[in-house]
């Protein structure tokens, strides 16, 4: 009997010294918009700090990360800063329809370098930014695909200045590297958000464009046909919090949707 107790507890201590596998921690991929960087950085950590759910974001210019998906590159998730590249993808049957919203909302704005001598350009019909740029260049996203110059490009066509300004454009891969140009003094001039040039400390705000100049600035999200994420729905109702609507706030961005708690 005796011997019979020692062998049990020499196989529960046994049992007990073996390591157990650690669980894998859940993740999450999502492919934004390069302007969210900042904003959905934070967003992401406190998502992660109540769940314990690891997110990786992949930031570029929205129209590259539609293509990068409909190749065949692997998301759970997909923010764009336009209506345009997440049409793209359903339409293609990539996203689960369900689950798109808009969920937030930018303005489009004129910078400078923060020791530039403009200030205050009026913005309105007939605006000559080709003469107010000089011998200089103007920065904008690329005019034919991505959001921040395709709004870009709507404004001062609106506006009557878009043939002037045509040849003096220094077009950038996404909105992040044409607040590069100006950051850097390399155009005296630049079109972006307004969220942007707010994390910029070396360049200013000069202008805002009309709202009614471009089409509305919108950020649509939904979750990808394909995602292998267990935690996308938990992600998606979290962007939709008031926690996250204070994050995105704090940064610019205008949230258009009811929060919930």
């Amino acid at each position: 009997m005796l011997a019979r107790s020692i062998a049990a507890f020499c196989l529960l201590f046994t049992l007990a010294a073996v390591p157990k596998p650690a669980a894998a921690q859940d993740t999450l991929t999502v492919f934004a918009a390069a302007s969210m960087r900042n904003a959905l950085d934070d967003v992401d950590k406190a998502f992660s700090k109540a769940t314990g759910v690891k997110v990786t974001a992949s930031y570029a210019a929205s129209s590259a990360l539609a293509k990068q998906i409909a190749q065949g590159a692997p998301a759970d998730v997909y923010i764009s800063a336009n209506i345009k590249w997440m049409d793209y993808l359903q339409k293609k049957k990539l996203m689960r329809d369900e689950t798109r919203v808009n969920l937030l909302g930018n303005a489009l704005v004129l910078i400078a370098p923060k020791a530039s001598k403009l200030d205050h350009v009026a913005i309105g019909k007939d605006f000559d930014i080709a003469k107010l740029a000089g011998k200089g260049r103007i920065a904008v996203a690329d005019t034919k695909a991505v959001p921040a110059g395709l709004y870009a490009k709507a404004a001062l066509t609106s506006l009557g200045a878009w043939k002037a300004a045509e040849p003096k454009l220094a077009q950038a891969e996404n909105v992040r590297a044409t607040l590069a140009y100006v950051a850097r003094g390399e155009t005296p001039l630049g079109i972006v958000y307004s969220t942007d040039a707010k994390i910029e400390p070396k360049v200013k705000i000069v202008g805002v464009f009309p709202e009614n100049s471009h089409p509305a600035i919108t950020y649509p999200v939904a979750a990808l046909k394909d995602a292998k994420s267990k935690a996308i729905a938990q992600y998606l109702h979290f962007l939709r919090t008031t926690e996250a609507k204070a994050i995105f706030e704090k940064y610019g961005f205008t949230f258009l949707i009811k929060p919930v708690s």
